[in-house]
């Protein structure tokens, strides 16, 4: 049984998923599909990216940086999600997939806009406006049902890249303190900041020496020459409403 099942591929999925990987929790992202940031033509209110950037090559780079931190990945579309027995936190929840064998997570976040009907039998509270159906959450992302949990658009937040992202880091930083996961705070301080202060290194934080700041950013700065060398060879999704050639 895995610790946290994500729903859902997007910049919120994975932002949830880094930070609950992070923390030594088995995290699981079921992907459905291309996510809807890769309609974008160019992300250009990112910060960091002073001229803009492909959203695709964006979502890769997100997606490799979950995979480093531990995720893993299955293609899929969840298609219902229910408590294994009456008292879930101790059991945890199955989900069904269409055509996968079903799987088992002691904690859910649902990260798949504008999918939620897979969320039904949770009876997690649905708010419909429209054609649409968003879950009603607290602001961590909690829904009623303890352990389900609901982040970025699907939880009714604006629909923006960095908004979501912001928004899985704090639902999955919900999921860790609501875990038994050992957390205090997930940073990479230079050596000495803790110890040479008399002070035990946090929980999920760690010192690193000069030698091994500098390996760090060397490492850093070539994935990121790597990814930036050519153009991305992928164009942006059209909405399935607009019909092509």
């Amino acid at each position: 049984m895995r610790d946290v099942c994500i729903v859902g591929g997007g910049v919120s999925g994975l932002a949830a998923s880094i930070f609950t990987a992070r923390a030594g929790l088995d995290t699981l992202v079921v992907d459905g599909g291309e996510p809807i940031l890769a309609r974008n033509a160019s992300l250009e209110n990112y910060p960091g990216f002073p001229d803009g950037v492909d959203a695709r090559r964006y979502l890769q780079l997100v997606r490799e940086q979950a995979g480093t931190a531990g995720v893993e990945f299955e293609l899929g579309r969840v298609t219902r999600a229910e408590p294994i027995t009456e008292t879930a936190l101790e059991d945890g929840f199955v989900l069904e997939t269409d055509g996968g064998e079903p799987l088992e997570a002691r904690r859910v976040v649902a990260a798949s806009w504008s999918d939620s009907d897979y969320l039904v039998p949770l009876d997690v509270g649905r708010l419909q406006r429209g054609s649409k159906h968003f879950v009603d959450t607290d602001d961590a992302g909690r829904t009623v049902v303890d352990g389900v949990y609901a982040a970025g658009r699907l939880a009714n937040e604006p629909h923006q890249a960095i908004v979501a992202a912001g928004h899985g880091a704090k639902v999955g930083l919900a999921v860790i303190h609501d875990s038994e996961a050992n957390f205090y705070h997930d940073w990479v301080a230079p050596a000495g900041y803790f110890t040479g202060r008399g002070r035990d290194i946090p929980p999920a934080c760690e010192e690193i020496d000069d030698d091994e700041r500098q390996r760090r950013d060397e490492q850093a700065r070539q994935t990121m020459l790597e990814a930036f060398a050519e153009p991305f060879d992928a164009e942006p999704t059209m909405h399935p409403s607009v019909a092509q050639e």
